[in-house]
């Protein structure tokens, strides 16, 4: 199948789709899609129907009665039947579906489909049989796509006792876009303004039309009012966006907690400890939630680089760290219509410290994971980390936002390169300084580094001429600007 041209990059995922419906082998097979809201799998999936005359149906939230009448419906358009098929039950439905394909595969897609296991729950069950050996000796090649945004639900559907697991032959998550990526997608030459968008609302493709009405910051100067009239405006949907994002996840019930533990994060509380002083509860009170925001992708638990069992915590969504940091704080403001502009003027500071600059950090640790070079590190990278380095002699600990480990020819692991972020700070000889006495101390301390560790400084706001001179005259020092950052390796 050749890609439609009004889907931008997704290579990946239509090459797996294409191959996983192209399969010559006889009988059906089962494929599971999932993603996060506003990603465009609904666009992907139908166009892979559109483009090989498969069956594409999208769920809502009805009762079972409805959604198979909703089901008929759409198979008789499908089939250009007069009337609406009628089905008494789901076990009907599912042997007409399985018998729609031929000789050659045909794709039928079953978009929603938390929704109509909800309505349905028997329905993995009866998928299951629906591909068992004496329903395969029919030799209908159906290429089953499952596909739903319920994270937790998609991924459980293929696990422990579930009825399908080991039934799927392909099981594909539909990704944000890479900053990198989104930056194209956005159209945005100035790698500045695309680090300021991609900071606000991430890598989310329905953002940039259908939320914004093809609206992009025309330059810096435009940035500001950009977010004005797109994000703090009560008529736009961004405006609301972030809590629509909880109210759609079926197991977030306690819908007020998980905001107050997305605020703690926002507000620079990583550890469960600081979570939970931030809400006022002990920390043994916080397990479910933060299992729930994870589970649901919301929140990821990164693993401290020196301390196995220490995590940060951080918020996985952009558009939500945007909300929690500045919008809820102001939210009575903003509902008022007029105020977005001095609610917006006097966030700055906020806007700086909460949002701009941990996500600067954060697309600096992908940058080491994804795009620098195995020359730029010293090797080839394993993981990418950050981490608090105890200092015992001082009394103290110091944090390093970038920690690069690596495996040695005798298959040991090794520190790499060690770095740290600066948003607004033009970064010069003390900065290199610290991160020279800090490489000593992890020498001291850590078999895993040595001299040839080296030192990663990342900054927005450039370099001292001093400092560039010194990265010509060296080869265990890299700077790494926004046009490398964006652009090189």
């Amino acid at each position: 199948m050749d890609k439609p041209v009004e889907i931008f990059d997704r290579h990946y995922e239509w090459e797996e789709l294409t191959r996983f419906i192209d399969y010559r082998g006889p009988g059906a097979t089962l494929g599971v899609v999932s993603g996060r809201r506003r990603q465009g799998k609904t666009f992907l999936l139908d166009a892979v129907c559109r483009a090989t005359g498969g069956f594409y149906f999208a769920a809502t939230q009805s009762t079972e009665a409805e959604s198979l009448h909703q089901f008929g419906t759409a198979l008789a358009h499908h089939l250009g039947d007069p009337a609406p098929r009628r089905f008494a039950d789901w076990d009907e439905a599912i042997d007409v579906v399985m018998s729609l394909g031929g000789p050659t595969p045909v794709p039928v897609v079953l978009d929603e489909f938390p929704y109509l296991v909800k309505a349905s729950p028997q329905l993995p069950s009866l998928i299951q049989r629906a591909l068992g050996p004496q329903a395969q000796r029919r030799g209908s090649a159906v290429r089953l796509l499952l596909c739903g945004s319920a994270l937790s639900f998609m991924g459980s559907l293929l696990t422990g006792t579930a009825p399908l697991r080991g039934r799927a032959s392909l099981e594909l998550v539909v990704p944000t876009l890479d900053y990198r990526l989104a930056r194209d997608f956005w159209e945005l030459g100035d790698p500045a303004l695309a680090l300021r968008v991609h900071a606000v609302v991430g890598g989310t493709p329905a953002y940039r039309r259908e939320f914004t009405l093809g609206d992009a910051p025309a330059d810096m100067a435009d940035f500001g009012p950009w977010v004005i009239r797109n994000v703090l405006n009560p008529s736009r949907p961004l405006f609301r966006e972030a809590r629509f994002l909880l109210a759609e996840e079926p197991d977030l019930r306690d819908t007020a907690l998980y905001h107050g533990v997305l605020s703690a994060i926002a507000e620079g509380n990583h550890s469960r400890g600081g979570i939970a002083g931030y809400l006022g509860k002990k920390s043994t009170d916080l397990g479910h939630p933060l299992t729930v925001l994870e589970d649901v992708g919301m929140i990821t638990r990164d693993a401290d680089a020196f301390h196995g069992k220490r995590s940060a915590y951080r918020i996985a969504e952009p558009i939500l760290t945007f909300y929690h940091a500045i919008m809820r704080p102001e939210w009575s403001d903003l509902e008022r219509p007029g105020l977005a502009e001095q609610v917006w003027n006097r966030s700055q500071r906020a806007f700086l410290s909460k949002v701009l600059g941990p996500h600067y950090e954060h697309l600096a640790r992908l940058w080491v994971r994804w795009h620098a070079a195995p020359e730029t590190l010293g090797g080839l990278r394993s993981r990418v980390a950050s981490g608090t380095l105890p200092d015992p002699a001082n009394k103290t600990s110091h944090e390093l936002d970038v920690v690069v480990f690596g495996r040695s020819a005798d298959d040991h692991e090794t520190i790499l390169a060690i770095g740290e972020v600066k948003y607004g700070d033009v970064i010069g000889r003390a900065h290199l300084e610290r991160l020279e006495r800090l490489r000593e101390l992890l020498i001291s301390r850590d078999e895993r580094a040595s001299p040839a560790t080296r030192i990663l400084l990342f900054s927005a706001a450039g370099f001292t001429p001093h400092l560039l001179e010194r990265a010509r005259e060296r080869t265990d020092l890299e700077l790494i600007d926004l046009a490398r950052l964006y652009e090189g390796s």
